[in-house]
């Protein structure tokens, strides 16, 4: 079965066909860079890298691609709001954004465009638009003649009569039409500038997305993604600006993911449930967070409330359980037991199903299903009186690999695990010395709770998992 995904712009499952074979271009709309991300931000992060390494997963050369916009009207504010200049201002951001979203388990794009370094790029993207008569300058700015793209509406499925009705002219805007978008905007007094054919100025939100995707990937890609909240307007008006520019389709497949809502309401700052990704990763393991988030199809709404996280983290916590499990009879057991195949067969049926799930628009919910199957299957095989090393390595494996897609990190569990046994080891030494036997034997009886056996010889004390 070839992957499908949920196209936006025909509303139906589609078998994802590659403009190459054997490779993806991806482009996703990143963030502004005025602030941390809220957890709203890292749902399309985490959702789409997890497409990406599914892709990989099944062997495609995936080509990801996710832009910064690091000057606009937001990113000039909180500014001149801090003292800072803009650059300095960003810079501090990606940083951060960064910082973040490492912690979440996700990889970088293979190429982070920012818009500052394409003004050029911008420029010569808009000229075009104008020599072609889709764009014209008013008073410094230049503004997008939409009516003039036969297809605009298409990927929000709306008329441009429908548009018409809540379209209106700002103060200030001096265009033909108020369904017109700005292109490029006039500086301000004051505000940070590029020079141009039309004067002193930036460009406007839209433009920046349409021109770092052909610079990057080309006139037409595979998938652009984002939010559900950039379908209109500025998926919708990046269609119209590529198409009109090049000619040709933009995106093949268009992809988005549904909403956030906090305790049942929709984040916000006005609710006092606006969640940062900084302040909740000290409070939440991050791994936890990404689970969370992927327990829900990502086209569906999610609702995160410290019930549902919580179940999460106890869901992962069986995962790596199982997983831990199996991997130190490993290293204890040398014996062949009986029946391999049929064990073997068993951990294929899974990830057969896991595939499944995945190539049926990337349902990680389900895919998670087969991974709580996955271990139910371990812990059931551990209880047979002989193990076979295949059998426990192709658990391992299997568990390893398809953990990959999700971004699970089993060897994490353990590392911190080893860790912490290593401080209080260190701490029952100090005890020991001190003649605080009492601290000692507390120290060896939780260990032993664990699973930890603790064998004090003339070279030191030594451990083993039981």
């Amino acid at each position: 079965m070839s992957i499908q995904i949920f196209n936006s712009l025909t509303r139906q499952k589609e078998p994802f066909v590659p403009l190459e074979e054997g490779k993806v271009k991806m482009y996703v709309c990143g963030p502004t860079v005025y602030n941390y991300i809220h957890i709203g931000n890292s749902r399309p992060v985490i959702v789409y890298d997890t497409v990406r390494r599914y892709f990989q997963y099944k062997g495609y050369d995936v080509k990801f691609v996710s832009n910064f916009t690091d000057v606009d009207d937001k990113i000039i504010k909180a500014a001149n709001e801090l003292g800072e200049e803009v650059h300095e201002l960003t810079e501090r951001f990606i940083n951060a954004y960064f910082e973040d979203v490492t912690a979440l388990g996700c990889k970088k794009a293979d190429v982070h465009p920012r818009v500052t370094e394409h003004m050029d790029d911008i420029i010569e993207f808009i000229q075009v638009l104008m020599d072609k008569g889709y764009a014209y300058e008013s008073a410094g700015d230049v503004y997008y003649r939409t009516r003039k793209f036969n297809g605009y509406g298409k990927l929000s499925h709306q008329s441009v009569d429908d548009l018409k009705i809540g379209a209106r002219i700002e103060a200030g805007e001096k265009k033909d039409d108020a369904l017109d978008f700005a292109l490029w905007k006039a500086a301000k007094p004051g505000e940070i500038f590029w020079e141009s054919p039309w004067g002193k100025g930036r460009p406007g939100w839209h433009i920046e997305c349409s021109v770092m995707a052909r610079e990057h990937l080309g006139d037409t890609i595979d998938i652009h993604a984002g939010g559900q909240d950039l379908t209109f307007p500025h998926h919708e008006n990046e269609i119209a600006q590529s198409e009109a520019h090049n000619d040709k389709t933009f995106a093949r497949y268009w992809m988005h993911n549904g909403y956030i809502n906090i305790d049942n309401e929709k984040m916000s700052k006005s609710l006092g449930n606006f969640i940062l990704v900084n302040d909740i990763r000290k409070q939440i393991d991050p791994q936890i967070l990404r689970f969370f988030m992927l327990s829900v199809h990502y086209r569906h709404p999610i609702n995160f409330s410290k019930d549902l996280v919580d179940a999460a983290a106890t869901g992962l916590e069986r995962i790596l359980t199982a997983y831990n499990n199996i991997k130190h009879r490993l290293t204890a057991t040398a014996s062949l037991g009986d029946h391999s195949e049929q064990w073997l067969e068993k951990i294929e049926e899974q990830k057969a199903h896991f595939e499944e799930a995945m190539d049926d628009d990337f349902n990680t919910a389900n895919g998670i299903s087969v991974l709580f199957e996955l271990a139910r299957i371990a812990n059931i095989y551990l209880n047979e009186t002989n193990t076979n090393e295949k059998v426990l390595s192709h658990f391992l494996e299997t568990f390893e690999a398809l953990g990959d897609v999700l971004g699970i990190e089993f060897a994490k569990e353990e590392e911190l695990l080893d860790e912490e046994i290593e401080a209080l080891l260190q701490e029952r030494v100090e005890a020991r010395k001190n003649r605080d036997f009492a601290r000692s034997d507390e120290i060896r009886d939780h260990l032993q709770a664990q699973g930890i056996i603790l064998e004090d010889t003339r070279q030191g004390t030594r451990w083993k998992r039981g």
